[in-house]
């Protein structure tokens, strides 16, 4: 019996990786809340452009009220919602999983890997990094933004290589060049720092994921930002695995004074060598949608006071983005201001 899988939020990220192994022949059933795009999907097909080339693909969607329809169960069910809507996805994805062996992959940003646990079982869940971009900005279309040489990374929760991390490690390949990580947490942290960055920086100002890295401003404040993570990473017991292939502890000496001009060059090198493209919470905030800020950096700054690391930056930008109101933020580099007044001239 072919290998069935389901994904749980057909965003950018979920339509990339559905649309992909859909057309490598995988059985493949997209479920998203977005009535139009599910649409779209199931009268023209999946657009998918950008750096995975051109492709209408004919895939399944399903609008959430249709998933009780479903008659056969699924091998796995990556959960790729919004952080906010973890659980309530995640108790979908259970009640449609093949038992006793299906897997929960959770496929978010942030770190939402015991909440799925919690409800899916630890023995049940696994973890995906991802390290593609996307962006979708009109239903049935995604584009892909990057050219990195590995798109994700799978990992178990208690570090251990197994015959189902390398399956879906082996799955993954057909959408982009994927590997087991015996290091969940550490990649977790890595990427949490990467989201931290950039994710409200560019919801803040409007710079794309390229500017945000390339222009002095934000990549400054993202300096900043990123050693306040890996310093409560660090705090929390993980070793933080390397930021946009830049080893996390020259971010640290970064701030206190050495090496900051050789970091922001690294940084801006990464940033040429992809596609620039608006980062979600850019997206979330062209969109009026709430965004995932105490899901990233605010889930920085509670770590923090748990483990006795300040962090200034974090804090800031949480409360700048949820200043306005949920669908109130308008980009505007003006609203760096309060961040560039709290890095040392």
């Amino acid at each position: 019996m072919a290998t069935r899988i389901g994904i749980i939020g057909a965003g950018a990220i979920g339509s990339i990786v559905g649309g992909m192994l859909t057309k490598a022949g995988h059985d493949v059933t997209l479920m998203e809340q977005w009535p139009e795009h599910v649409e779209a999907m199931k009268k023209v097909g999946l657009r998918l452009s950008g750096t995975c080339g051109e492709h209408v693909v004919p895939v399944k969607a399903l609008h959430i009220h249709e998933i009780q329809s479903l008659r056969e169960p699924f091998d796995y069910v990556f959960i790729s919602v919004k952080s906010y809507d973890t659980e309530w996805a995640t108790a979908m994805a259970v009640a449609n999983l093949r038992r006793p062996d299906g897997v929960v992959v959770d496929f978010q940003n942030g770190i939402n890997d015991e909440r799925v646990a919690a409800v899916a079982g630890r023995d049940r869940t696994l973890g995906c990094v991802i390290t593609i971009s996307a962006g979708m900005y009109e239903p049935g279309h995604a584009i892909r933004t990057d050219r990195g040489a590995v798109g994700f990374k799978i990992g178990e929760h208690d570090g251990k290589d197994t015959a189902r991390a390398r399956e879906i490690a082996r799955i993954m390949n057909d959408v982009a060049t994927s590997k087991v990580t015996t290091n969940l947490w550490g990649e977790r942290w890595s990427k949490l720092a990467v989201n931290c960055m950039v994710n409200p920086i560019s919801g803040l100002s409007g710079f794309d994921s390229a500017e945000a890295r390339t222009d002095h401003v934000p990549r400054r404040i993202a300096v900043f930002t990123a050693a306040e993570v890996i310093q409560v990473g660090r705090g929390r017991g993980y070793e933080v695995e390397p930021i946009y292939s830049i080893d996390a502890q020259r971010f640290v000496d970064a701030v206190a004074g050495k090496g900051l001009a050789e970091v922001e060059a690294d940084m801006a090198r990464d940033a040429k060598s992809r596609v620039g493209g608006r980062p979600s919470m850019l997206q979330d905030v062209m969109k009026g949608r709430r965004t995932e800020i105490n899901y990233l950096n605010g889930y920085v700054s509670e770590q923090g006071r748990q483990v006795g690391v300040k962090t200034p930056f974090n804090d800031k930008i949480v409360e700048l983005v949820n200043a306005p109101g949920v669908g109130l933020l308008k980009p505007d580099r003006k609203n760096l201001d309060p961040l560039w007044a709290m890095v040392p001239h």
